[in-house]
């Protein structure tokens, strides 16, 4: 994450995604290169703006913000976040588009209208695509946030790796439960809460080892991540990357990766939200309760190390499917959260007991709407999306309700169930 070692929870990395859409009609629009050039007078990948910088990403109407450092605190990164979505906006509607916040385009084709980004980095997208073929939604269709944490060693007694990977592993599971906010694809209510997560954890089904189980395995030194993780995944890719362009750790897709070589874990099942504020608010709640995870305030690292994938699996395609409403009855696993309120909860109960415990507070939206009471009290924002629509909305009527959620990002509003 920096040049310097930052230790636990020293700070943290932000990055948001959002894709860039035509104004009028809402579709995909392939411009991020055309956007940079408005801004740097040429077409770049990356422009340093201040705090945050700008980025491409592998198809060509995604745009990505991200802290430029390591922010030492997540207090006000939502209002500089903003800052920079309006200035995006602002260069954007020059070019008859803006930006849509949510997970997934709700109608986008990726076999027609999948755009690879052709200018740097593109032979690593062009390695991608010839291998995984990028033409679905699990490549060209999906917009996260993603959590980069410090960790300074794995050598014990200070174990900072295993530690934080160890909370990491519990937390994962939930967090669809409150930021779930891709419930339409291809026009039509799935039925699914995080159709985002649903295609991103098939979309390397042909390299099995690339995304695993979502969950990553329990390996807790660089030593067994590397044996366990890096070694079986490098293999089972080398025939079909004869020249190594993926040979690094950013060809690992689990839903928590290892940067080693930044010294940081990076968290990728958030999907984004509405707003920056609403990110920000999610962020809070995972580190808070990463916090106290870490600091054994409810179970020993010893039993938290102890908990193997398959059960963190199950509770993950829980809340996929079903997001705040799914119901969890591990009671080990409850009991390494500190739940003590019988052997079931629904998802949003136990996030609302985690947030009270760990004393989570977050900055309002424009409106002054408290973003994460309106999780907890109408669901995430996927929840509040099919409270809006029809099983089989219309595209006028999508046209609606996801201007309406494009107005949120302008604004930095919390969308409304009703």
């Amino acid at each position: 994450m920096a040049n310097q070692p930052l230790h636990l929870f020293d700070a943290v990395g932000v990055e948001l995604e959002y894709m860039i859409v035509d104004d009028q009609q809402l579709n995909v629009s392939p411009i991020t290169d055309r956007l940079f050039e408005s801004f740097a007078g040429k077409i770049v990948s990356d422009i340093e703006h201040g705090d945050i910088d700008w980025s491409n990403e592998l198809v060509a109407h995604v745009v990505e913000l991200k802290t430029a450092q390591p922010a030492s605190s997540l207090d006000g990164l939502a209002e500089v976040f903003q800052k920079h979505v309006q200035t995006i906006d602002g260069k954007l509607k020059g070019l008859g588009a803006r930006l849509l916040p949510s997970a997934m385009h709700p109608w986008m084709d990726p076999v027609q209208e999948m755009h690879l980004w052709p200018h740097d980095y593109s032979e690593i997208y062009a390695a991608f695509n010839r291998i995984f073929d990028c033409r679905g939604h699990g490549w060209a269709n999906l917009q996260s946030m993603h959590l980069n944490l410090p960790f300074c060693g794995d050598a014990k007694p200070n174990d900072e790796f295993g530690r934080l990977h160890a909370a990491i592993r519990l937390v994962l599971p939930l967090l669809p439960a409150i930021a779930a906010s891709s419930p339409m694809m291809d026009g039509r209510v799935t039925g699914l809460m995080d159709n985002r997560l649903e295609v991103y954890r098939t979309n390397a089904r042909r390299l099995k080892s690339v995304v695993g189980r979502v969950i990553p395995e329990p390996v807790f030194t660089r030593d067994d991540y590397q044996r366990q993780i890096f070694d079986p995944m490098f293999k089972e890719i080398a025939p079909h990357d004869p020249d190594g362009v993926l040979r690094d750790e950013f060809l690992n897709a689990r839903g928590a990766i290892a940067r080693f070589g930044r010294g940081s874990i990076e968290i990728r099942v958030i999907d984004i939200q509405e707003c920056p504020a609403v990110d920000l608010a999610v962020a809070q709640a995972t580190v808070a309760v990463l916090k106290s995870l870490v600091a054994e305030q409810w179970s020993s690292l010893t039993d938290q190390q102890s908990m193997p994938v398959e059960p963190l699996h199950d509770v993950f395609l829980a809340t996929l499917r079903d997001a705040d409403e799914a119901v969890i009855s591990d009671t080990a696993y409850l009991k390494l959260l500190g739940w003590h309120g019988g052997n079931s909860v629904r998802a949003i109960d136990l996030w609302s007991d985690l947030i009270s415990r760990c004393g989570v507070s977050v900055a309002q939206d424009s409106a002054g709407t408290d973003p994460l009471q309106t999780i907890l009290e109408h669901g995430p924002l996927a929840r509040r999306l099919t409270n809006r629509l029809t099983i089989e909305p219309s595209r006028k009527e999508l046209l609606t309700v996801y201007r309406d959620l494009a107005d949120c990002l302008a604004v930095g509003r919390v969308f409304k169930a009703t």
